[in-house]
C-alpha cells in the first residue's frame, strides 16, 4: 500500500485500454488524453495499435469515421453514455466502416443506473448484470449495419492523471469548484418547495441539483475504484459544505460495501473546500520553480495541468509567425522517460534556486553521454548557459532522440526564467509580503489604500504594472487573507474608491481576455460601457466579500493569518498545513472542524454511545495511509508542504495528495466567476 499507487492504479487502467486498441482507430474525449499523458503517454498507446498511420483522434461531433480499411474502433471517454455523447458515438459510427466497436467509459455501470433513474433497491438486485451496457451493444451493432458485427462496453476507472507518486488529478473533475453563499440563493429559488437554506453549512445532497449531484457521484465512482485498488476500506472526513457531501456520498456508496468488508488495508480520505483558503491558491510565497513554469507558459490546449513548450530551436525550421503550429509542442508530462521523469520528480521537491542547478546538471551529463563538446562552467545558473547546452543536440539526431523527455524541461526552464511574467512574480511577493505586515498596522482599508494607486488604465500601465487579471488575483488574496470584516464607513469608502478604479480601467481597455469577458458579460471591449463596468465590478466585490467570511462556520481554522510580535513578522498560515498539524496532534483531541462522515448505523452508533461511553471515534490520523483530497485544486508548493508536514509529524504514514486540477493564480478568479457551478455539463 505505497503512494505509488495511484500511478500503479492510473496505469493498471491503461493497461485494460491498450489490450483493446490493436489494429483500431482509437477515438478519446480530453479528460482521458490527459489521463493517458501523465499516465503512460500516447506514444504507449501508438505502439499498442500497432498501426501504419495514426489512428488517434478526439471524440468530438465533427471526428472523421473510420474508412472501408479501418474495420475496428476503440472509444475511450471520461464521461456517463447517456445524451449528447451516445449521439455523436452514434453519429461517428453510423459514418464509418467498423465492424468491431469497443467503447470504455471511466464512470461504473452502478452510476449508469442511477443517472438512468433507477431506483437503489432495484440498483441492488441487478448486482453482476450491466443492462445500460447491454443495451447501448445493441445500439452500437445497429448503427454498425449488421447486428452480427462486434460491440463491447465497459467500464475502466480512468480517474487520475498522476503527477507524481504522491500527486494525482481528476481530469474529467477540473471544473468541481465549491459552493459560495451566492449559491444558496440559487438552490433555493430552483427548490421552492423544499426547506429553505439558511447558509453553506445546512448544505447537503437533497439540496443539490441533480446535475452536480450526479457529477459528484461519477468521481465517487471513480474514488471507490481507487480505494478497491489500494486495498483499503476508507474512513471519510470533510472540511467544508462541498467536501461533506462529497465525502458521505463515498462514505455510503452502496456498490462499495462487500469491497469494504473484504479490505485488509485502512485509509483516511480527508476531502478540503478550496474555498476556505484561495489565499495560498493565488499567492506567490512557494519558491517552487514548477510552479512558474505552471504560471507562466501557455497551457497545452485541451489540458488543465500541463503547458506548451515551444522546441522551434532545436529545429531548422525559421521562427516566422506562420510556423508557429509547425513543431509540436513539448511539455512537463515525461511518463516513458526514465531520467526525464527523475527530473521533474526533483523539479517538484526543490526551491527555484536547486531546481535550475538541477536542470544543468542533467544536461550536463546527458552531454557527457552523447560526447558532446561541453564547456563546463560553474558560478550562477543563467538561461543563455542552459541553451548553450540544449543546442548542443540540435543536429544529433540519435542525442535529440535518447534525451528529448529532457530536453522538454531544459527549454521549459529556459523560456520560464526569460519570461517577462517571471520578473513580475518577486513584485507580486513583495506586496504580499507588504500586504501581510500592513495588516498588523491597519485593517482591510489602509491595504486597499496602498492597492488604489496601482490600478492603471492602459494608457497609463508600464510591462511592470498590473493588468486588470492580476488586480483581481491581488484583490482575491487581500480579501481571502483578511477574513470576514464588519463594514465601517472607512472600509465602505475605501472599496468604492477600488471599485470606481477598477470600473475605470475595464471600460477603458482595447481588447477583452476571456476571463473579462465572462466577469463583464461582453464578448467585445467596444460593448462595454462604463456602466457595465460598474456593475461588473460590483458582482466581482460580492463575490470578494464571499471569499472573505469563507471561514465563517470554522471554529477552529478561522484564520490564515498570524499576526506579527518582536520576534516574528507577520506570515500567512495555510489551511491545508492547519489541517494536517490537527490531524496528527500528539494529543489527538476529536477534531472540531474536520467532520467525520458517517457510513451507516455502526458508525452513527459509535458517535451516539462515545457521548457517555468510553467508544473511541474514527480520527483522521488513525490509519497508515492519508489521503487528502483538495476539492478545487492544489498547487504545487501546497502538495509538497502536506507531503514533507506529514513525514515530519508522523514518519511512516503514507500520504496521497488528491485534487481536481493544478492550479495557478489565473486559474482561481476563472473558476470564481464561472456560471455553471451548480450545472456541470455532463455531456446530456
Amino acid at each position: 500500500m505505497s503512494a505509488a499507487g495511484v500511478l500503479s492504479f492510473a496505469q493498471q487502467g491503461w493497461e485494460q485500454v491498450l489490450a483493446k486498441v490493436k489494429w483500431s482507430v482509437v477515438y478519446l474525449d480530453a479528460a482521458c488524453a490527459e489521463s493517458l499523458h501523465w499516465s503512460c503517454g500516447s506514444s504507449r498507446l501508438l505502439e499498442a495499435v500497432k498501426g501504419p498511420a495514426c489512428h488517434l483522434r478526439e471524440f468530438e461531433p465533427q471526428a472523421i469515421g473510420g474508412g472501408a480499411e479501418q474495420p475496428r474502433a476503440v472509444f475511450v471517454l471520461s464521461c456517463l453514455l447517456k445524451g449528447r455523447t451516445v449521439d455523436t458515438l452514434r453519429d461517428i459510427v453510423r459514418r464509418s466502416h467498423f465492424q468491431y466497436c469497443v467503447v470504455v467509459t471511466a464512470v461504473s455501470h452502478a452510476v449508469h443506473l442511477t443517472a438512468n433513474h433507477v431506483p437503489a433497491a432495484a440498483a441492488a438486485e441487478l448486482e453482476g448484470q450491466q443492462p445500460v451496457f447491454e443495451q447501448l451493444e445493441e445500439k452500437l451493432c445497429e448503427w454498425m449495419g449488421n447486428v452480427n458485427y462486434t460491440a463491447e462496453v465497459l467500464h475502466v476507472p480512468l480517474l487520475l492523471a498522476p503527477a507524481a507518486p504522491h500527486l494525482a488529478f481528476t481530469p474529467a473533475f477540473a471544473t468541481l469548484f465549491p459552493l459560495l453563499p451566492r449559491d444558496v440563493h440559487l438552490l433555493n429559488s430552483a427548490k421552492p418547495d423544499k426547506r429553505r437554506l439558511i447558509n453553506l453549512g445546512e448544505v447537503d445532497a437533497a439540496a443539490l441539483t441533480p446535475e452536480l449531484l450526479l457529477y459528484i457521484r461519477c468521481l465517487v465512482s471513480g474514488l471507490s475504484s481507487l480505494c478497491e485498488h489500494l486495498g483499503v476500506r476508507e474512513e471519510c472526513f470533510a472540511v467544508g459544505s462541498l467536501s461533506r457531501v462529497i465525502a458521505t456520498d463515498l462514505a455510503n456508496y452502496a456498490p462499495a460495501k462487500n469491497r469494504k468488508k473484504t479490505a485488509t488495508g485502512r485509509a483516511s480520505v480527508v476531502f478540503v473546500d478550496r474555498t476556505l483558503d484561495l489565499t495560498g491558491a493565488v499567492g506567490h510565497h512557494g519558491d517552487n520553480f514548477v510552479e512558474k513554469i505552471i504560471s507562466v507558459l501557455p497551457q497545452l490546449p485541451g489540458h488543465t495541468n500541463d503547458v506548451m513548450v515551444n522546441m522551434a530551436e532545436l529545429t531548422a525550421v525559421q521562427a516566422l509567425e506562420g510556423n508557429q503550429n509547425v513543431i509540436a509542442p513539448g511539455c512537463l508530462a515525461q511518463s516513458n522517460d526514465v531520467s526525464a521523469k527523475a527530473l521533474w520528480e526533483a523539479l517538484l521537491n526543490t526551491k527555484h534556486k536547486e531546481a535550475v542547478m538541477e536542470v544543468r546538471r542533467h544536461l550536463v551529463e546527458a552531454a557527457s553521454r552523447e560526447n558532446l563538446p561541453i564547456k563546463m562552467s560553474m558560478g550562477r545558473v543563467t538561461p543563455g548557459q542552459l541553451m548553450s547546452y540544449i543546442q548542443l543536440f540540435k543536429n544529433n539526431l540519435k542525442a535529440l532522440t535518447n534525451h528529448c523527455g529532457l530536453l522538454q524541461l531544459g527549454m521549459a526552464t529556459v523560456q520560464t526564467l526569460k519570461h517577462p511574467q517571471t520578473a513580475k512574480w518577486d513584485n507580486f511577493l513583495a506586496f504580499e509580503r507588504l500586504l501581510l505586515q500592513s495588516l498588523g498596522d491597519s485593517t482591510r482599508t489602509g491595504v486597499l489604500n496602498q492597492l488604489l494607486p496601482m490600478i492603471k488604465s492602459p494608457s497609463q500601465r508600464s510591462s511592470d504594472d498590473y493588468s486588470p487579471e492580476e488586480l483581481l488575483i491581488l484583490l482575491i488574496y487581500i480579501y481571502s487573507v483578511t477574513g470576514e470584516l464588519t463594514m465601517d464607513k472607512d472600509l465602505s469608502e475605501a472599496e468604492e474608491r477600488v471599485k470606481k478604479a477598477l470600473a475605470h480601467v475595464l471600460s477603458e481597455e482595447s481588447e477583452l481576455s476571456p476571463l473579462l469577458q465572462k466577469i463583464t458579460g461582453c464578448d467585445s471591449a467596444i460593448n462595454l460601457t462604463f456602466a457595465k463596468s460598474q456593475i461588473a465590478v460590483n458582482d466581482v466585490f460580492t463575490s470578494l466579500q464571499e471569499i472573505a467570511g469563507a471561514r465563517t462556520l470554522m471554529k477552529q481554522f478561522k484564520s490564515v493569518y498570524v499576526p506579527g510580535n518582536h520576534t516574528h513578522q507577520a506570515s500567512y498560515k495555510p489551511l491545508l498545513k492547519q489541517v494536517v498539524e490537527e490531524i496528527f496532534n500528539p494529543e489527538k483531541p476529536d477534531p472540531v472542524d474536520i467532520e467525520h462522515t458517517s457510513s451507516g448505523l455502526t458508525d452513527l452508533l459509535k458517535t451516539g454511545f462515545s457521548m457517555f461511553m468510553k467508544v473511541s471515534r474514527p480520527h483522521p490520523s488513525d490509519h497508515p495511509l492519508l489521503i487528502l483530497f483538495v476539492v478545487g485544486g492544489v498547487t504545487i508548493s501546497e502538495a509538497k508542504m502536506v507531503k514533507d508536514l506529514v513525514a515530519s509529524l508522523k514518519p511512516g504514514t503514507q500520504v496521497i495528495v488528491l485534487s481536481t486540477r493544478l492550479l495557478k493564480p489565473l486559474n482561481i478568479p476563472e473558476l470564481l466567476f464561472a456560471t455553471d457551478r451548480l450545472h456541470p455539463d455532463l455531456g446530456f
